[in-house]
This record gives C-alpha cells, structure tokens and sequence, in this order.
C-alpha cells in the first residue's frame, strides 16, 4: 500500500541519499559539467529554522517517492506563505497510477497545515510530469529556459 506522510529532512535525509543519484541521473541536464554535489548544510540550516517541508511516499515502509520544498514568504509578496518545491521524484515503479496523487495530497495537507497560501511546482520538459500538476487544477504560470554557459574557468577567462 502507498502512503504519504510528512517527515522531518534532517531525520531522513540518510535514508534520502541513495535516491539522489538515480533521481539525478533521469532528470538533470548537463551531468558531464555538473556533478550532484547537494548542499546538505543548507538543507539542514532551513530544515532546522523550519523552512522546509519533506513529505515521503513510501510502498509498505520502502521509501519510493519525496518531495522536497521550501516554506517563507515570496520576496515580491511579503505576506504570502509560498511553498516552492525544491525537487519530488517517485520511482519508476510506482509512477502511472496514483502514487503521484497521493504524493501531492499529503503536500497540499500539509501546506495548508503551515498556512500556506500559494505553491508553486514544476515539471522538467524532457521529463513531463505537468499532467499530474494539471490533472490537480494548477495554473500554469511560469516557463523556465536553460543555456549552459561554460564552466567557471572559462567565465574567468572571458571576464579577464
């Protein structure tokens, strides 16, 4: 059985870190320039100020699927709670039927619980995943484009 539920990151995130690699690997753009290189002390200063929100999707105890947001106000909007997701992955496995609904459910509860009043999601071009965003009545809103521009040695030999 699939269940959601909301989870403290800096008690989980030992258990998160093998997924990252092959979450990183089906989705992210540019791996021979970018290696995955998480920031977790920053993860864990906002998890420890209680900015960030986890929910876990998990198939009898096996972690299977996450969500991983950030909770403040927007910095245009000082007096909207935004919850901004960061990243969400289900398995492979799990994906088609209704694990990714479930996953969101227990997100929009959750956020509602925080007084959240606006959620902002997304969903990688060469990874759809908007269906499950429009299937829940989101508004699209926003596009995002992404130019690699060199590593940084070559910027400093440019700006030089």
């Amino acid at each position: 059985m699939i269940t959601a539920q909301v989870e403290s990151l800096s008690e989980r995130l030992g258990e998160l870190m093998p997924l990252f690699p092959e979450h990183y690997k089906e989705l992210a753009l540019n791996q021979d320039q970018v290696p995955l290189d998480p920031q977790y002390d920053e993860y864990l200063r906002r998890d420890a100020a209680g900015a960030v929100m986890l929910v876990t999707l998990r198939d009898m105890g096996r972690l299977v699927g996450y969500f991983v947001g950030f909770v403040a106000p927007g910095l245009h909007y000082r007096t909207c709670l935004t919850l901004t997701m960061d990243i969400f992955w289900v398995h492979p496995s799990h994906r088609g039927g209704r694990a990714g609904f479930v996953l969101f459910d227990a997100v929009e509860k959750e956020a509602k619980r925080r007084g959240v009043q606006r959620m902002f999601v997304g969903s990688k071009c060469h990874k759809d995943a908007s269906f499950l965003f429009e299937r829940r009545g989101y508004d699209r809103c926003e596009v995002y484009y992404t130019a690699w521009l060199g590593d940084a040695a070559d910027a400093a030999r440019e700006a030089a």
